[in-house]
């Protein structure tokens, strides 16, 4: 069986008798990704740039598989796969404390003005005492509001929780009793999520009736000391609104591992703002994270070659 494989990942451990292709450079065009798609059986799928769809799936009708190397799959129309028999794989769990640290890392970074204060420091103005500038906000006994509390999420609230006794609201598609029993978290409506929230973190997975969802009007019913950290899909925000609400200060910061679109412009004006902290996407970039994901991709191809069913799959549907 032939395998795509669009980047180089840690080492996967793929079996001798499948044929893996991985091309010389990262960087592929979209003609050069499709001619690669267009000769293989099945791909082991890094990053979400190329979109799989009905129009993919056409252009590509030997696909017989797709492993992803992620744990998101809004880049896929599991539909479209369905109707087709193609199985979809990806990569739950393995990096949901790896996320959940940059969460965690970049509420802390806000609410101190750390990224502020570093480039301070790197510009040689780091000036005398004042008593009152760029003052930070304690995180003690405040309300942690998570929208999407799933594996990740979970992993924040509990964080949240032992650090600094943080209360955890949520709103899911269904309750979370694990969560409620283990943290007291309490399940809340969407409009008090925003309402009560004095940090707001978002761990849902992206869907398109998802898009900017926090926006100006979701922004104004939010507390003024709020602070705004997404590190699941950049889709979730409007960054225009998002400006202009740090600008305002209806609320307080935002720290974002995802940006709309994505890569964030360097002239991004999100990057000039004393209460915002930007990373580039590192949500799992730990070399314990990175391994096991490339391990369960490989687990997904594998088994697919043997005709066994994908051990992680995102369209367990496809089998019945």
């Amino acid at each position: 069986m032939k395998v795509f494989v669009n980047k180089r990942i840690p080492e996967t451990g793929m079996e001798a008798g499948l044929e893996v292709f991985i091309p010389d450079h990262d960087n592929l065009s979209h003609e050069e990704w499709l001619i690669y798609c267009q000769n293989t059986d099945a791909i082991l799928s890094i990053g979400n740039e190329f979109w799989y769809d009905k129009d993919f799936f056409d252009q590509c009708p030997d696909i017989k598989a797709v492993a992803l190397y992620s744990v998101g799959f809004d880049h896929v129309d599991i539909k479209e796969a369905n109707r087709r028999g193609i199985p979809i794989g990806n990569t739950p769990d393995v990096l949901s404390k790896a996320t959940s640290d940059v969460a965690f890392l970049l509420m802390q970074s806000v609410a101190r003005r750390a990224s502020y204060n570093f480039q301070k420091v790197k510009d040689g103005n780091w000036g005398h005492f004042d008593p009152l500038h760029a003052l930070g906000q304690e995180l003690y006994g405040k309300t942690l509001g998570i929208l999407g509390l799933g594996r990740i999420g979970f992993e924040m609230a509990k964080k949240s929780r032992k650090a600094f006794d943080m209360n955890i609201i949520y709103h899911n598609r269904h309750r979370n009793e694990e969560a409620e029993k283990e943290l007291n978290a309490a399940y809340v409506s969407f409009e008090e999520l925003i309402a009560q929230s004095d940090v707001l973190s978002i761990h849902a997975n992206f869907t398109p009736q998802q898009k900017e969802l926090f926006n100006g009007p979701v922004f104004e019913k939010m507390k003024d000391n709020a602070i705004f950290i997404n590190t699941a899909r950049g889709g979730f925000q409007n960054e225009k609104d998002l400006y202009e609400a740090l600008v305002s200060k209806q609320i307080w910061g935002a720290g974002l591992d995802v940006t709309n679109p994505e890569p964030m412009s360097r002239e991004s004006s999100l990057l000039g703002l004393s209460n915002a902290c930007v990373l580039p996407h590192i949500g799992s970039a730990t070399i314990e994270a990175r391994t096991g994901m490339a391990k369960m991709a490989a687990e997904n191809i594998i088994a697919f070659s043997r005709g066994e069913k994908m051990p992680y799959c995102a369209n367990p549907e496809v089998y019945d």
